[in-house]
């Protein structure tokens, strides 16, 4: 445990640090710290704690940690018993670690409830109090590790196989929303300038995607398929038609029409996650009668001697797993550093309608207007000047007065997700049945989940192609 309240420790350490970030302490000690938006800030000080927690987590996986635990002089034997070192390293750690963090995160969901504006007292816990808050996690996650192992790890995996299911979902939402922000970026640019240049760049970006997307179809089929692997054969297949569907129908005419802004750069970067996703699936695979050598590890395929067995793995990330924790780590800091204006995360609540286009003001002055808004510069500056400069070294503006730029709910609701996906990626979304602190055993609920992931965030993305469409009474915007 002493381990454990170490680790904690540094996170609330550092996480008091990065709490620089968070509008009180930008007020009182961050002059340094360029002007930025007081709901800005405050999700960026959320994913440094998110980001620092799950840097404990990797650490529990270490491997050798349990050994280096023994050579500490009477910690396994005196403080702690040897039972309760096992139980601070090794995937059960992480799990009562990404508990207390998903409990965390559940409870602000809570209290954040109906939160308006920065007026409600409640915005306050929202955007300060770190140190209580960092001081909250150690708290619930050193309770997490009394709790008694037989049935919490089965639940939990549950648990996490459901939240990492929707956090898939949240994944393709942020991602079909950076593709459409990417793709009308460009596309401004190129009306603006009246160069190809920008035309040029969408359509090189387009064919690498499908480029990249094809090759890994053909390495599937060639690495995934040999013998009886019918299965595998169906999820490559299926999946590829699906998004060659997909991608046919984001260039129909009908669809143009109502979506002029829709186009192949989208399309490629949902068929290149699709394929992901697919991947990820298939080397979740157990080694029983359904997937017999049907998973080879990336090592093997690559001729590398002693890769990863079929059934079971160390508790090591594997090649998918790391993939998976990239994107989630991407996910997790376009989450919170974007501009919120009516994009499709407005469609779930993470952003409310008010818009918030320029995150941090690199001249170190006032937050820039959003276009369009009715809002000139010289308003915006008088408006920071009488209310946000009030004493020396104030540089976050207060942009919630009136209406919070995002949903607090809904943003906690999404961290909550992040943690439990975070939680079996980490363990390489393996069971605990047959699981203990050196191996993981393969879980087949995670094939299941994966792949039926993969269909539900093409339909999805279809649906977002054909609904303005075909309920044109309807407002998509």
């Amino acid at each position: 445990m002493g381990a454990v309240l170490g680790g904690m420790g540094a996170v609330a350490t550092l996480g008091s640090l990065a709490c620089c970030c968070g509008g009180a302490a930008c007020s009182l000690c961050c002059r340094a710290c360029p002007t930025c938006r007081n709901s800005t800030a405050t999700r960026i000080a959320y994913a440094v704690f998110m980001l620092l927690s799950t840097a404990v987590a990797m650490v529990m996986l270490a491997p050798g940690l349990r050994t280096t635990l023994n050579k500490i002089p009477y910690f396994c034997s005196s403080v702690l018993s040897s039972e309760q070192c096992d139980g601070i390293v090794g995937y059960l750690a992480v799990y009562r670690l990404c508990f207390a963090l998903a409990a965390f995160f559940t409870l602000m969901a809570v209290i954040m409830i109906n939160v308006k504006s920065s007026k409600d007292p409640r915005a306050g816990i929202q955007n300060g109090f770190w140190f209580f808050k960092v001081v909250a996690v150690i708290g619930i996650a050193v309770g997490a590790f009394f709790i008694p192992n037989g049935n919490f790890e089965k639940v939990w995996m549950v648990v996490g196989l459901i939240g990492g299911f929707c956090f898939i979902i949240v994944q393709l939402v942020l991602l079909v929303d950076f593709a459409h922000s990417w793709n009308e970026s460009w596309v401004d640019r190129m009306d603006e300038t009246n160069s190809r240049f920008w035309y040029i760049a969408l359509l090189v970006c387009t064919v690498i995607n499908y480029l990249l997307s094809f090759t890994v179809v053909v390495l599937y089929y060639i690495y995934y398929t040999d013998g009886d692997c019918s299965y595998n054969k169906a999820f490559i297949s299926v999946n590829m038609i699906l998004c060659v569907v997909a991608s046919c129908i984001a260039i129909h005419p009908k669809i143009q029409e109502a979506q002029p802004r829709s186009g192949l750069l989208q399309a490629s970067i949902i068929t290149l996650y699709t394929m992901y996703l697919t991947w990820s699936a298939m080397t979740s695979e157990p080694d029983n009668n359904k997937f017999h050598g049907c998973n080879p590890s990336v090592l093997d395929i690559v001729g590398v001697e002693g890769g990863e067995e079929s059934s079971t793995t160390t508790t090591g990330m594997d090649s998918a797993s790391i993939v998976g924790f990239v994107i989630w780590f991407i996910c997790i800091l376009y989450a919170s550093i974007r501009s919120t204006n009516a994009t499709n995360l407005d469609k779930f609540s993470i952003s409310s309608a008010s818009n918030e286009r320029t995150l941090i003001d690199e001249e170190g002055g006032a937050v820039a207007p959003a276009p369009g808004d009715g809002t000139d510069a010289a308003s915006t500056g008088a408006d920071l000047n009488e209310h946000d400069v009030d004493a020396p070294g104030q540089r976050v503006v207060d942009n919630e007065r009136e209406e919070v730029a995002y949903s607090y709910t809904m943003f906690h609701i999404m961290f909550t997700l992040a943690s439990l996906y975070v939680m079996m990626t980490l363990t390489n979304w393996f069971s605990p049945q047959g699981s203990d602190i050196h191996s993981l055993q393969r879980n087949e609920a995670a094939v299941w989940v994966k792949i039926s992931s993969s269909w539900l965030c093409v339909a999805i993305y279809i649906w977002t192609l054909v609904g303005p469409a075909v309920l044109t009474n309807r407002d998509f915007s």
